[in-house]
């Protein structure tokens, strides 16, 4: 391995920051989503943290789910939803309020009930 890889989780309230250095070794840290009187980029802030030279990067790997909890929170700005056909089911999942939202057969099946025709 020659250089930096860098995973990084940008949530609503902290970014968290794992790296791997290139000797192997694995160094962390974790900071505020949005400070902007130290920083504009938290995931940035993150990565300057331990690298000055963006070549000394071999890979950058990053997930958020900043805007999951605006949909899910209802915090989020009014929005419209525009599908073509093929896309019906995104009529019945919604605003994701199903009584178990992370499993993952819900034994029903959009094909079966369509939400729109066509």
């Amino acid at each position: 391995m020659a250089g930096w890889q860098f995973w990084i989780d940008r949530g609503g309230t902290f970014t968290d920051v794992v790296a791997r250095r290139p000797d192997g070794g694995i160094v962390t840290h974790k900071l505020l989503s949005d400070n902007p009187s130290r920083y504009a980029d938290a995931a940035l802030a993150g990565i300057r943290a331990f690298v000055d030279d963006v070549t000394q990067i071999d890979a950058i790997r990053m997930g958020t789910t900043v805007a999951t909890n605006a949909l899910l929170e209802r915090t989020g700005d009014r929005t419209a939803l525009v599908i073509t056909r093929g896309f019906g089911d995104a009529l019945r999942i919604a605003y994701q309020n199903r009584p178990r939202i992370f499993e993952s057969s819900t034994g029903t099946s959009c094909c079966q009930n369509p939400c729109t025709s066509g």
